[in-house]
């Protein structure tokens, strides 16, 4: 089958709503912009947003159904590894991009998965797409009126979504770690409370209780 038959086909598919996750993700560039170009030709309105959808969770979810709402197909560009890393630190993320896409192709608010790499410029993929809205994140930093007016040039809207749960990702794990520091330290006092308790302060040496030390 030529690309453009394949094109054609990815596209029949996105417009009906069958999930998918071999039809609907479109990592190559070249082959998303014909997609959007067939699309964007039979009168879809085009919604674009990206991201990172690590650790999945509810407000992924909620913000991802709303972008879907102000138009007719919303495309998702997911950050590879290495521009997690660069963006979140070396630690990040914890689902690698596969696994990631995968989830993602399991919701019915998203028509198109792609990528977003580390080496490109951070508006190359809204430059390709040119979407009729362009959805960004309040949670985005650095996020402020004059990007929105250089966005604008290739945008015909952008629109800032809040956040739609409680929490983030980055949250989230700040949350897990305090928990396990404290854990930790709770540990740690067991540990010196039951060593303390062994002295004899009288004397100065350890109490010998009859315990096993292995």
């Amino acid at each position: 089958m030529s690309p453009a038959n394949n094109n054609s086909a990815t596209v029949k598919h996105i417009v009906s709503g069958a999930l998918g996750f071999k039809e609907r993700y479109i990592p190559d560039y070249s082959n998303l912009t014909a997609v959007v170009k067939i699309l964007k030709d039979a009168g879809y309105r085009i919604v674009l947003t990206q991201g990172v959808y690590d650790l999945f969770h509810v407000g992924h979810k909620r913000y991802l159904e709303e972008a879907k709402s102000h138009g007719d197909i919303l495309i998702v560009g997911v950050d590879t590894d290495e521009l997690t890393r660069k963006r979140k630190g070396p630690n990040r993320p914890f689902d690698k991009l596969e696994d990631r896409v995968e989830i993602l192709s399991g919701l019915k608010s998203v028509d198109i998965l792609t990528v977003r790499n580390d080496n490109d410029h951070q508006y190359k993929l809204i430059k390709l797409v040119k979407p009729d809205v362009l959805i960004m994140s309040e949670t985005t930093e650095d996020f402020g009126d004059e990007d929105r007016r250089n966005l604008l040039k290739y945008c015909g809207d952008v629109k800032v979504l809040p956040a739609k749960a409680a929490t983030t990702t980055t949250a989230k794990l700040r949350r897990l770690m305090i928990g396990g520091m404290e854990q930790l330290g709770d540990k740690i006092k067991l540990v010196i409370n039951e060593f303390l308790g062994g002295i004899d302060y009288e004397s100065g040496n350890r109490v010998h209780t009859g315990d096993s030390q292995g």
